[in-house]
């Protein structure tokens, strides 16, 4: 009897021992019908084909948030200090397809330690500090992928994680935080080869917020954008692609600077709550330095700099507790490279949410964009709605209704 007695009182003991730890499953299922005027079906010579499409599509393409299930884990280490884990995996609902390249956990895949007095440390796939510093004053931030800048050009919408890095981020201090992260390259003899650095600060107040952030990868399109288990190393485009007679083009606005050494982006932006509206703004600049090195292909014989500046207002209102509505207007310009005089973009973004529970909401989304100019592939500028198959012509138009779910 005194056996059972102290194996039970252990066993009690074992439990409350452990009753500071959990493992949090969730996730988001985001569906929808996409229309879109005018998408690429392929060429013949210089002259696009194309025509309108409509398509059920995960939000991952078009819609608000991504489909996704995660694992999100906490355990008390005494002291204030906690190990943190998260794994997420993005996935397809229309197909039940793997999203990010085909990678199990494609969104998110990390481990570190965390402490409110000293902030938080973790390694692994991650999202980098220009995206935690500004994505919330920009259109993706509530009116989803579609809504991005020109192809994403920024990743304010968070298009690319970081791969083999470790992040730092420190605790909230009269409503700042700032963040560092270092990814390594891996390659032996050369340790800035295909290596990514990006610091972000964020101020949060009563009315204003206030961010900037800034990232550097070299060999960008290995490490920033070739760093799915779809995508190539240095002998393929894993920026985009210049179609086929039977497929269609992808990332036209900047797709041909594949070959760049280095990639940096720069960001600032800003809110100002006015009751139940908010005002923001953002201002990028995206620049792929020394074009034709060995980084990737370099059809075009580019050389020089690519640089983008995007910038954005926009305005959201919760008209009701349960019904949000915001517009915002982006414009975005790049230089000219090897003469062609470069490019612009201008789109208008619209989005209406409507809350039918805490969990799960209804929506209608709308994007239209004009390019015009010459863009990296050599042609005539055409547009290029994030998430929808570029357009023939220099216009497109991208509508979306759809319905979101968490859990």
């Amino acid at each position: 009897m005194k056996k059972v007695v102290f194996g039970s009182v252990m066993a009690v003991t074992a439990v409350t021992a452990h009753a500071q730890s959990s493992v949090m499953l969730y996730g988001i299922i985001d569906v929808g019908l996409s229309y879109v005027n005018s998408a690429q079906t392929g060429k013949v010579g210089q002259h696009l084909n194309g025509g309108s499409q409509v398509a059920l599509t995960d939000a991952h393409a078009t819609g608000l948030s991504g489909s996704r299930w995660g694992l999100r884990g906490e355990e008390d280490l005494g002291g204030d200090l906690s190990a943190i884990f998260v794994l997420e995996n993005g996935f397809m609902v229309n197909s039940g397809a793997l999203a990010q390249g085909g990678a199990e956990f494609g969104r998110q895949a990390y481990v570190g330690l965390s402490s409110a007095t000293s902030g938080t440390v973790t390694a692994g796939r991650q999202y980098d500090p220009v995206v935690f510093s500004l994505q919330q004053f920009s259109a993706p931030y509530w009116a989803g992928y579609m809504s991005a800048h020109v192809g994403d050009i920024d990743n304010l919408a968070n298009t690319n994680r970081i791969n083999n890095s470790i992040k730092y981020v420190t605790p909230s201090f009269h409503g700042i935080r700032a963040g560092a992260l270092y990814s390594f390259g891996g390659v032996a003899g050369n340790q800035t080869q295909n290596q990514i650095w990006s610091l972000g600060f964020t101020y949060s107040g009563s009315a204003l917020s206030l961010g900037a952030g800034y990232l550097n990868a070299r060999n960008p399109n290995v490490s920033f954008y070739g760093n799915t288990p779809n995508k190539g190393l240095a002998t393929a485009d894993n920026l985009g692609s210049t179609g086929s007679a039977t497929v269609p083009q992808s990332s036209p606005a900047f797709a041909g600077y594949a070959s760049a050494s280095t990639l940096e982006i720069l960001g600032v932006g800003a809110s100002y709550v006015l009751s139940q509206t908010t005002v923001t703004a953002v201002v990028t600049n995206t620049r792929f330095e020394g074009l034709g090195s060995t980084s990737g292909p370099n059809p075009f014989g580019f050389s020089g700099s690519a640089f983008f500046t995007s910038a954005e207002l926009g305005v959201r209102t919760m008209i009701t507790p349960t019904l949000l509505t915001g517009l915002a207007f982006d414009y975005t310009q790049r230089n000219s490279v090897k003469g062609d005089g470069g490019a612009k973009y201008m789109q208008l973004d619209f989005a209406v949410d409507y809350n039918l529970s805490k969990r799960t909401d209804v929506y209608a989304l709308a994007v239209l964009q004009r390019a015009t100019g010459r863009d990296s592939l050599g042609q005539a500028a055409v547009a290029t709605i994030s998430g929808f198959s570029p357009s023939a012509t220099d216009k497109q138009i991208g509508l979306r209704i759809g319905i979101r779910h968490k859990f």
